[in-house]
């Protein structure tokens, strides 16, 4: 994986960058030591990093929009950063770039009970914003495991999900409103308090754009009345498999729980040993289902989703009797992802969605990937909406390994695109599936989104190397294409 060449000229005038920087943010906002900096070298794909060129925490968005200005007129790349969870490198710096961090921004600025919102910073911490509306029997919804680390800024720039997200949707189903800063240092809102925008629908443009098109220094965010009953059960299975047509068939039947998670035998162990959830050690997959709302929905479609599982070959069957007992397996599902990092040095977390039917096949296929790399492959993954999250377990410190395992996860990718899924469904593209964009878009897919990347930020410096294999300038982009002296469409009128 190779990031854009430093440019010499820019490195030359760090100290000159700096300088002019600390006039924007004064005091420590402006971090120029080199051990100070490697704090910032890397995000959550580890196996990438460099250290960026400088890096500055502004606290308003008026040294936000003059830090874009600045960077803008001196052309200058900018890496925007929140909490640093990105599982794609989509936060990675650049050695001739300036990381901004939005950690400063943490200030939850307005909660609207009779309107059902919360307006926060963007370094305000996804699992904050339950918390600060949580004594009034209020939530946010989408929850993603890092939910006590990660961001909203982030969740907004990578659209995140969570377990909860097949009910309740991802964050472009949750966010309302926006203010945001464009490279040229201009600042505008998007969408607000309502539930409706006017005119196009710019927010969702936004809403997983991954730093490319606008910096975001407030959020609105929609909240949810927690339910009045909320139960989870535990279904094992003798094969991943047959937990993947219990998935299946529990949707096919019109039942959307409130959360269907998966995991396979390795992920099963290593989270027990982990935290002690009560997980079954005698199963091949574990689905976790959980029922809210009404109690008496609640109670019947509990039984519905029993007798789909009995159907499907479940061999194990627990369900919670209390609020405590629920967490409990919950708190398994989310210490998923550290659990498993006691099975080996390593892991490489992806991220690809495939069509719910197709689970059993690809998770057979991996099976079959795992034994052709050498690789052992754990799998946590929301299977309610089809969205796999496998772990490939490598040692770093063996050669040739961490080639092995990208190579794995790319098969895999390719996969789920083939199956009729797509690349990725909440961890972004980043830099790790970058060069992955060529197996589900053709050329001119790949031409239109730069367009809009160009209409956002006509010299691309924002967050450069990320998301495109191969970055047009906006000029290559509009050439009109002459063939044999005639130009498209003659008949035109042109001025």
């Amino acid at each position: 994986m190779k990031m854009p060449a430093p440019n010499s000229a820019i490195l030359s005038r760090a100290a000159d960058i700096a300088r002019e920087l600390r006039r924007i943010v004064p005091g420590e906002g402006v971090v120029t030591d080199p051990d100070a900096k490697r704090a910032f070298e890397t995000d959550g794909l580890t196996a990438y990093r460099q250290v960026p060129l400088v890096v500055v925490l502004p606290e308003t968005a008026e040294q936000v929009s003059a830090i874009l200005k600045y960077c803008q007129n001196n052309d200058i790349p900018v890496v925007p950063r929140g909490s640093g969870t990105s599982l794609s490198g989509g936060a990675i710096p650049l050695e001739d770039g300036v990381l901004l961090s939005m950690t400063k921004f943490n200030r939850v600025l307005d909660i609207d009970f009779p309107n059902r919102t919360a307006t926060v910073q963007p370094g305000v911490t996804n699992l904050a914003i339950t918390k600060a509306v949580s004594d009034k029997g209020f939530y946010y919804a989408p929850d993603p495991s890092s939910q006590i680390a990660c961001s909203i800024g982030g969740n907004v720039a990578e659209n995140s999900g969570g377990v909860h997200c097949l009910k309740y949707g991802l964050t472009a189903n949750n966010l309302l409103g926006v203010e945001m800063v464009l490279m040229t240092g201009e600042i505008i809102r998007l969408g607000g308090k309502h539930l409706d925008s006017e005119g196009y629908d710019l927010l969702g443009l936004l809403t997983g754009s991954e730093g490319l098109l606008a910096v975001v220094t407030e959020v609105t965010v929609r909240i949810l009345q927690s339910p009045e009953t909320a139960r989870a059960v535990l279904f094992g299975f003798e094969t991943s498999e047959a937990g993947g047509a219990c998935v299946a068939a529990i949707i096919a039947a019109g039942i959307i729980p409130g959360g269907m998670e998966m995991m396979d035998r390795p992920a099963i162990h290593a989270t027990e040993a982990f935290c002690n959830a009560g997980y079954p050690l005698d199963v091949e997959a574990l689905l976790i289902v959980e029922l809210d709302g009404p109690q008496g929905e609640v109670d019947y479609l509990i039984a519905e989703v029993e007798a789909i599982a009995k159907h499907c070959g479940a061999v194990y069957i627990r369900i919670s009797q209390n609020e405590a007992e629920r967490q409990l397996f919950w708190l398994g599902r989310k210490a998923a992802f550290p659990a498993v990092g006691r099975l080996a040095p390593d892991y490489l977390c992806m991220d690809g969605t495939i069509p719910r039917k197709q689970l059993p096949f690809v998770l057979s296929r991996m099976k079959e990937m795992s034994a052709f790399y050498g690789l052992e492959v754990a799998n946590v993954f929301h299977a309610g909406d089809g969205n796999l999250h496998p772990l490939i377990l490598y040692d770093g410190n063996v050669p040739g390994e961490f080639e092995r395992a990208e190579s794995f996860g790319a098969d895999i990718l390719k996969l789920c695109v083939q199956v009729g899924g797509v690349l990725t469904g909440e961890h972004g593209v980043g830099i790790e599936k970058r060069d992955l964009m060529g197996e589900m878009f053709n050329e001119d897919d790949l031409n239109h989104q730069q367009r809009v990347k160009c209409a956002f930020d006509a010299k691309h410096l924002l967050n450069p190397g990320k998301v495109f294999p191969v970055l047009h300038r906006c000029a290559e982009l509009g050439r009109l294409h002459v063939h044999k002296g005639r130009l498209p469409h003659p008949e035109l009128p042109r001025f």
